[in-house]
């Protein structure tokens, strides 16, 4: 599905990896619904849209509102038109504490955000998506949901779950005109952890033996992805050679992650 043209919803849109898929889908000539929950860093981006010549519409709300999500589409028709892609990309770590330090308030509003968020977002948008005469549906999970990083546990556990929806939603849609796409970011340049409410050291991420992928480069890979119907696809060298290694030998998988992330555990 070509994006010219097209009405997509980008979650998430105020900031990082979701501002450079509104920016990447207005250089191709697409009307994007910004959703996001930070008004100041939502305008940011719909002026940067609007100045490449894209028409934006913002919509203020937290994803893990389920009222919010599901007065969205009527929301985006009345701005933009038909809704013809959905990217769920809006999504919260965790604090780097191991299970046993992890509050139940903090677990739960990571799944509620991760996984609940995008659940309703599909649901809210999936009936009108199926009566388009092409449509795409693209979630942002992690790596972290086939390769287990400590302190992470809960994170990574709602990103499998997003893996599994995904790929249970492109078998269910297969006869369909509708789209689906799971993407497995590695360490991408942007400020998730800012937005989860986390402080942490910038040699944290420079300790890494892999580099980071820059956004803009991740975001054009995903428009990519929806314009050619990519099924899958795995974002930066750590995020592919882990793909592999998990699948073929996952202890040593986990233990190299381990060895990688053990200084950020309290």
């Amino acid at each position: 599905m070509k994006v010219q043209g097209k009405v997509i919803v980008v979650t998430g849109a105020g900031s990082g990896m979701g501002r450079e898929l509104t920016l990447e889908l207005a250089r191709r000539g697409a009307k994007v619904a910004a959703v996001d929950m930070r008004a100041e860093t939502l305008k940011e981006t719909q002026k940067l849209a609007e100045a490449i010549g894209a028409k934006v519409s913002t919509h203020l709300f937290d994803v893990s509102d389920l009222v919010a999500v599901s007065a969205l589409p009527a929301s985006v028709k009345k701005e933009l038109g038909e809704v013809d892609a959905l990217i769920n990309n809006a999504g919260i770590i965790q604090p780097f504490v191991k299970v046993n330090e992890l509050t139940m308030e903090q677990a739960k509003k990571v799944i509620d955000v991760n996984f609940y968020g995008p659940l309703a977002l599909v649901k809210a948008f999936l009936p009108g998506l199926l009566k388009r005469n092409e449509a795409h549906i693209l979630n942002v999970s992690s790596m972290g949901a086939y390769a287990p990083v400590p302190g992470q546990s809960v994170y990574g556990a709602s990103k499998a779950a997003i893996k599994l929806l995904t790929e249970g939603l492109h078998s269910e849609l297969m006869d369909t005109k509708v789209g689906v796409t799971i993407v497995f970011p590695g360490a991408i340049a942007t400020n998730i952890a800012a937005n989860s409410g986390m402080t942490m050291d910038a040699g944290d991420a420079e300790s890494s033996q892999f580099k980071t992928t820059p956004a803009p480069l991740a975001a054009k890979l995903m428009v990519d992805a929806i314009e050619n119907n990519t099924a899958r696809l795995c974002i930066g060298s750590d995020a592919k050679l882990m793909d592999r290694l998990s699948r073929l030998n996952p202890l040593f998988a986990a233990k190299l992650i381990y060895n990688q992330m053990k200084s950020l555990l309290k």
